[in-house]
């Protein structure tokens, strides 16, 4: 159902939100943020961002470092992020601490950010707005307390996430059934290709990341099974680090470091097909930015695969199943042309019609459930479907 305030009156309901981020950085999830920040900036809310900067390493960190012979650990500077250059007031702390009242203004609403920051927005007084928990994981990693993380699903505050999986995920796991989606959408202005024929020779693309639960190791045998079948088979991949000697490249691979960001497109658009192995993921934007620049995606069932790939726009294998991945490859590459531009057209067509208008004005409704909430209004959640029909997540899929 809609929800229950048409689209112009929720307009004219202006709030003042703060945003509590942790240290920022050039990640998807930052990146999700900083777009809705900026979008509800411009639909004349009040929008304060507050960060924290990267914490220092402790004297401990240090010997152990240059025992192990790593050199002195740096604490980075002035490191990039997507809220540079934003038109929204922004403010680093001091130093890497929780964030407290003297931090930040009155407001109506209060967004955590990371389960880290809901601990900090847990202990906010009142006047500093209706507390607000923008989830885009179930970050349950063995380098994080799990415990800690648990228990912010648990905080008395409204959840907004981004995937069907992790709304299932609250109520079944933490008994919550009133948790706001807003996925995210694509920029079409920075992700996008023209129709296209296949490669000349047969390309499959991949972020590559060091990072487990990312399933770079997935990837890299598929590619090398299939390989075997198409031996002119060749990779495009970009990551934020060079490739580790544990997981390297092929040899013909095409790598490139943290490339620019209006230069992603490029490497989406000259591949056949995009690779998303993960063990876990949230959302799993590489999948829409793909499409969108019309290139069939082959994906394990993480985050919002399931739905975004349903109806023939994409190809979902099974977990950590490099043997049936490389099938998947093997199956788009000997695609006739035609076959695999209609493909192409149907992934593109699946991911532009949800755009980033409609993404805020789900954000904007979660956020006008939290101050509901706050004010111990009767209230009701807006169910939708941008892409897809509702598919119950198989919570066998992820770590829980």
């Amino acid at each position: 159902m809609a929800p229950s305030w048409s689209r112009s009156l929720q307009r004219d309901l202006k709030m003042k939100i703060t945003f509590v981020l942790p240290t920022l950085c050039l990640t998807g999830g930052i990146r999700v943020i900083s777009i809705f920040a900026e979008r509800l900036r411009k639909r004349g809310h009040e929008v304060f961002v507050i960060s924290v900067p990267h914490a220092q390493a402790s004297l401990r960190q240090q010997v152990k470092s240059l025992l192990r012979g790593r050199g002195w650990i740096s604490t980075p500077e002035n490191e990039p992020s997507f809220f540079d250059n934003l038109d929204v007031e922004h403010k680093i702390t001091d130093r890497y601490r929780p964030v407290e009242d003297k931090d930040v203004p009155d407001a109506d609403v209060v967004v955590a950010t990371w389960w880290e920051t809901a601990e900090w927005v847990a202990k906010l007084s009142p006047s500093k707005g209706a507390k607000a928990y923008f989830i885009q994981h179930h970050e349950i990693f063995d380098y994080l307390p799990q415990g800690r993380v648990e228990a912010t699903w648990r905080l008395p505050m409204h959840k907004i996430t981004i995937s069907q999986w992790l709304v299932d995920l609250a109520q079944t796991k933490y008994g919550d059934s009133q948790v706001s989606l807003a996925p995210p959408s694509v920029d079409t202005k920075q992700f996008y290709a023209c129709p296209r024929h296949k490669q000349s020779v047969p390309t499959i693309g991949m972020m590559y990341s060091t990072i487990h639960w990312k399933g770079t190791d997935i990837a890299l045998k598929a590619f090398s099974l299939a390989a075997e079948t198409i031996p002119n088979l060749r990779l495009v991949a970009f990551g934020s680090d060079a490739p580790s000697p544990e997981l390297p490249l092929p040899a013909n691979a095409e790598y490139v470091i943290q490339p620019d960001q209006d230069k992603i497109k490029d490497y989406y658009s000259k591949c056949d097909a995009w690779l998303l192995a993960s063990r876990s993921e949230g959302f799993g934007l590489p999948i829409i930015e793909a499409m969108a620049c019309r290139t069939p995606v082959i994906s394990t069932p993480v985050g919002a695969a399931p739905e975004v790939l349903s109806g023939g726009t994409g190809i979902v294998v099974r977990p950590q199943d490099p043997q049936e991945m490389a099938k998947a490859i093997e199956h788009i590459c000997q695609l006739p042309n035609a076959e695999w531009r209609a493909l192409s057209e149907a992934a593109y067509a699946k991911v532009v019609n949800y755009t980033w208008e409609d993404a805020t004005d789900h954000f904007e409704a979660g956020l006008k459930v939290a101050v509901d909430k706050s004010q111990q209004r009767d209230f009701q959640i807006a169910s939708f479907s941008p892409y897809f029909e509702p598919v119950t997540h198989n919570p066998n899929q992820v770590p829980v």
